[in-house]
């Protein structure tokens, strides 16, 4: 296993500065860094609406036409899902009792995706490590792309950025079928390894592949008939792997962020808070349908630096941060719209695929 990279200290901590003004923050309006009645109405809806889209097309199963657009909003609340409860559960910023916290992270054991596995991969690993090939694992496509420059090129890598929609349309299934078992077989995430699991963490982990099993195949192939459910799984499984995909991509593999390598020492040139400012991007923060849906991931250097606090908060925020890191002279990555950064993923790709 690769030791893994060491952050320096600082003299004049931005780090420090940025979590004085952002507590005095939360004093100054009595809030509390979890969630509040905003998010647990949020859940409400888009559980429900999980439910009610399930139901009604495993059980009361419409005509074509309807039933793919209803499997393609099924993709939608299972991402949505994923992004304002599973998440902010995973950091343990939903509530502030830790059983909650728990419940609302396994809503995606539930859904067929191991909370323990996610825990490793991204708030222990992708959290700390952003952007560093070696050690983040979400840029770890290879071979299918190139993410950075250090890695391999391959003659296919040239046509990335254009085949790449397909990849992500695959990722949800991959992820439940293939890549939380090579996690779980392996004892690693990358070249880092997974602390050691009890016996709850090792139920948790089958009783989430047994609730897919369950869910998203014998139910609806014993209910649909094969071929419906064949075509259905494949629209619903592709929308949420876009999307998951789409979001989590224009966060970090956009132009302008940072890919950093560790020094000859193996330590890194800027301190943890810089390090995540450097390797992050913000898109699309004034659209509050894309804020709401996403779960304030559009927000990602806000969730970065902070990612205990509830995606409630991230707005008012980022308008510390911002502040905060001009003073410093830190470059703070943001795209006003959607599509821009989409534009910016793009070019990034076509630009690694063709670099030598």
């Amino acid at each position: 296993m690769i030791d893994a990279p060491r952050f320096p200290a600082s003299g004049r901590s931005f780090q420090l500065e940025l979590k004085k003004r952002v507590d005095a923050y939360f004093k100054e309006q009595d809030l509390k860094v979890t969630g509040n009645w905003k998010l647990y109405l949020k859940t409400a809806i888009v559980g429900l609406s999980f439910v009610g889209i399930y139901t009604w097309l495993v059980f009361f199963t419409p005509p074509v036409i309807p039933a793919i657009a209803l499997c393609m909003l099924l993709g939608l609340s299972v991402a949505a899902i994923g992004f304002n409860v599973m998440h902010d559960g995973a950091h343990g910023s939903y509530a502030k009792s830790g059983l909650v916290n728990q419940i609302a992270a396994s809503t995606f054991d539930f859904l067929g995706a191991s909370s323990f596995m996610w825990k490793v991969k991204h708030n222990v690993i992708h959290h700390t490590y952003t952007n560093i090939e070696g050690f983040d694992d979400d840029i770890d496509i290879k071979p299918w792309m190139r993410m950075t420059l250090s890695q391999k090129k391959h003659f296919f890598h040239r046509f990335q950025h254009i085949y790449f929609i397909l990849l992500y349309a695959l990722l949800f299934v991959f992820w439940i079928g293939f890549q939380d078992f090579k996690k779980y077989f392996s004892g690693k995430v990358g070249t880092m390894a997974i602390k050691e699991m009890n016996w709850k963490d090792h139920l948790s982990f089958w009783a989430s592949k047994v609730s897919f099993l369950f869910l998203f195949v014998l139910i609806p192939i014993y209910t649909t008939g094969f071929l419906h459910y064949l075509i259905g799984f494949l629209v619903f499984s592709s929308t949420t792997g876009i999307i998951i995909s789409i979001v989590f991509q224009l966060a970090h593999t956009v132009e302008e962020v940072d890919f950093p390598e560790p020094d000859e020492l193996n330590k890194m040139e800027d301190e943890w808070a810089i390090h995540q400012v450097k390797t992050t991007s913000n898109f699309a923060t004034k659209n509050k349908v894309i804020t709401w849906l996403a779960g304030g991931l559009n927000f990602q250097i806000e969730h970065h630096l902070f990612p205990r606090v509830s995606h409630v908060h991230y707005p008012a925020l980022s308008e510390i941060v911002k502040k905060t890191s001009e003073e410093f002279g830190i470059k703070y990555h943001e795209f006003p719209k959607m599509r821009q950064a989409i534009f910016a993923h793009i070019l990034l790709l076509r630009k690694l695929g063709m670099a030598q």
